[in-house]
Formats: C-alpha cells, sequence, structure tokens
C-alpha cells in the first residue's frame, strides 16, 4: 500500500503497526500544532484549520483498520459521538449524570475503540473487506 492510499483512500486493510504509526503521527502533529498556538507564534485559527486537514487521514486510516477487523466503516461514527460527547455542556443534567454522559461514556468509547483497533489482531487472510492486510512502503 502506498502512503497515498494509506493516507487518502478508505478502501482495503492495515494491521496494527500502521493504525499506532498514525495515532503517532497525529498526537506528535497535535502537540506541535498547539504548542506554537499556544505559544503566540501560530494563530488558533491555524491551528484549528490543520486540525481539520488531518480528520480525513484519520478517518482514512481508522476505517482501514475496522475493515482488518472485519468491521464496517460505519463503526468509526462512535469516534464523532463520543467527540460531541465530551464537547457538550451537560450542565442541565444533574449530579452524576452530568460526569456520566460527558465525560464517562466518550472516555469508555474511545478507550473500547482503541483496545480494538489498536490491540486485537486482525481477521487472518482474506475478508468481505479485502485482500490479507496489507503493510505500507513508507519509500
Amino acid at each position: 500500500m502506498t502512503l497515498q492510499q494509506w493516507l487518502f483512500s478508505i478502501n482495503g486493510r492495515i494491521g496494527r503497526r500502521d493504525f499506532w504509526i498514525w495515532i503517532g503521527i497525529w498526537v506528535l502533529a497535535m502537540v506541535v500544532l498547539f504548542s506554537l498556538a499556544g505559544g503566540g507564534m501560530l494563530s488558533l485559527q491555524t491551528a484549528a484549520f490543520m486540525l481539520v486537514c488531518l480528520l480525513w487521514p484519520t478517518a482514512a486510516v481508522t476505517v482501514k483498520r475496522l475493515h482488518d477487523r472485519g468491521k464496517s466503516g460505519f463503526w468509526a461514527l462512535l469516534m464523532i459521538v463520543a467527540w460531541m460527547l465530551l464537547a457538550g455542556n451537560w450542565v442541565m443534567l444533574t449530579g452524576i449524570w452530568e460526569w456520566a454522559v460527558g465525560r464517562f461514556i466518550p472516555t469508555l468509547i474511545m478507550v473500547m475503540m482503541f483496545i480494538d483497533l489498536g490491540a486485537f489482531v486482525g481477521t487472518q487472510g482474506e475478508n468481505k473487506f479485502g485482500k490479507a492486510t496489507q503493510t505500507v512502503r513508507y519509500r
């Protein structure tokens, strides 16, 4: 698989190694972007725009990893639900419900997705999403 297919196509399957490589690149990019924005060397709007530009490659890598696990790419929508729950203002809920809906449920969704995608081995051989897992050619 080429770098272009890895980052921009939702077709195919990738293994855990290539998934974690992208997560590492993404985390490093976020740290650099928002450190520069926090230090005043980059506007917050520019950092947010760059974050938005990284959403498609993140979705492509996640969908391909889900395909390797034998699951539809629609499972990636759970990450969007978790993100929306984290960003929500849940003060209208009383007591423990504010914490449960605004923090616990999204954290649980994200942790379970990372365990599923990052720790479990994909389907061996061919599945309904394509041939066996392809490694990314970084050169």
